[in-house]
């Protein structure tokens, strides 16, 4: 059996949690953090990202990335970091017999990086930025430019590492100001799970972590839904297929309606046999892969199809995809697709307590975004939702204001007319 999750808040603000999984054999620490290009301004745009990078480039201890990563992994622990659009993830798995100095370790990295090796760091990432730009330089990302074309305005459509120009641009200054900024007590939460005791956690906490500065939580305006009219942009790319997003503008991860969400991608895409693969792959074999995801901020959200076609394909799939939502909207789901959902849902809220990064992600990410309920509680909240209120979900999502559309390929021989055709004669629900 799981202990009870613990949590405390320490004398500079840090809120502090514990999910004790005592039958793994492994300890895990995290730091969650409100950071992302969402927080960004168009000058800007990719630090986040980059700090990231710098901060296990080393310390005044550890003066370099080498020293940092052999320390670690001395102690049998491994580092992991990612940064998305409103949210940064530091983490460190290690034997519990390890947890007390992989602790000091972590606090000293976090809270005072010596950002050395600056030009270095700047060529990788800018190797990274490659990857996402063809051979004349063009972003080709089908995820960035379907942000872009949804927010055209906001920093939600930002690109989580920026360009070359602007990653040349960063000095230590900034990087400085922006840790300051968002690495504080304010804006983080940290998190123990695995094979840990809640008692020593807090006494770790205050030792490694008391000297992060209290600071002020970060804010950001929310975006503004002024599209009237579906969105369509069409991006020539030479590829063995097109890479085809059908999005549509939905609900906020904190609100009243985040559970019939979660429920409503459930029913769409929680398997092979659920309505998206058995409709454009398995009964019509318009594709390989397809697949349905929700990005959800604190203040909006995004229901993404995401699928690779042939490229004289492109319409004949966004046109299914777009029907695939008008179905749901005008009939809603069958109860025994509601029921099927639901035990899927319990399955995999049971297997959470499998792995200590997902539990401490489950549990931080609803305190970092002030949308915190437990395990139990999510699953009986997504329990009560009712085929009316999917049917009603869809409904409000599939309408003509809140789609966008972007291919990335090649689409010749009046393909793209005909993408253009279906998208803008898209009037909801029949």
């Amino acid at each position: 059996m799981n202990a009870p999750i613990r949590q405390t808040t320490l004398a500079n603000g840090l809120r502090v949690f514990v999910a004790p999984q005592p039958q793994l054999h492994r300890a895990h620490m995290a730091a969650y953090v409100r950071v992302g290009s969402r927080f960004e301004a168009p000058k800007t745009n990719g630090l986040s990202h980059f700090l990231e990078h710098m901060l296990y480039r080393g310390t005044p201890n550890l003066p370099t990335s080498h020293a940092v990563n052999s320390a670690f992994e001395s102690l049998g622990g491994y580092l992991y970091a990612a940064t998305q659009t409103d949210l940064g993830v530091f983490s460190v798995t290690a034997p519990t017999e390890s947890l007390s100095e992989t602790s000091r370790l972590f606090g000293d990295v976090l809270t005072h990086p010596s950002f050395n090796d600056i030009e270095i760091e700047k060529g990788i990432v800018c190797e990274e930025i490659l990857e996402d730009l063809d051979d004349e330089g063009r972003q080709i990302d089908a995820d960035n430019l379907s942000r872009e074309l949804i927010y055209p305005v906001h920093a939600l459509g930002y690109t989580i590492t920026g360009d070359e120009a602007r990653v040349r641009s960063f000095d230590q200054a900034m990087l400085r100001e922006h840790h300051a900024r968002h690495y504080n007590a304010a804006n983080c939460i940290l998190a123990f799970s695995g094979a840990v005791d809640a008692d020593d956690c807090f006494r770790l906490a205050e030792r490694c972590f008391a000297e992060l500065p209290s600071g002020a939580l970060v804010a950001t305006e929310a975006p503004v839904h002024k599209q009237k009219k579906p969105r369509l942009e069409i991006v020539e790319n030479v590829s063995s297929q097109t890479e085809l997003r059908v999005c549509f503008r939905a609900v906020p991860d904190r609100g009243e309606h985040r559970h019939t969400m979660d429920m409503l991608l459930r029913i769409l895409d929680d398997g092979m046999s659920t309505r998206l693969y058995h409709r454009i792959c398995d009964s019509k074999g318009l594709c390989y892969d397809v697949s349905a995801s929700f990005d959800g901020y604190e203040d909006d959200g995004i229901l993404d199809f995401t699928a690779g076609v042939q490229h004289a394909r492109t319409s004949v799939v966004a046109r299914e995809l777009i029907d695939l939502m008008c179905d749901l909207a005008t009939h809603g789901p069958t109860e025994q697709e509601l029921e099927k959902a639901r035990r899927r849902h319990a399955w995999e809220v049971g297997a959470m307590y499998d792995s200590p990064e997902d539990l401490a992600g489950f549990f931080a990410g609803g305190w970092l975004f002030d949308r915190f309920e437990t395990p139990e509680e999510r699953l009986a909240s997504n329990a009560a939702v009712t085929p009316k209120r999917l049917r009603e979900m869809a409904e409000l999502l599939a309408q003509p204001d809140r789609l966008n559309v972007l291919a990335v390929g090649l689409l010749e021989d009046g393909e793209d007319e005909r993408l253009e055709a279906i998208v803008n004669s898209f009037k909801g629900p029949r």
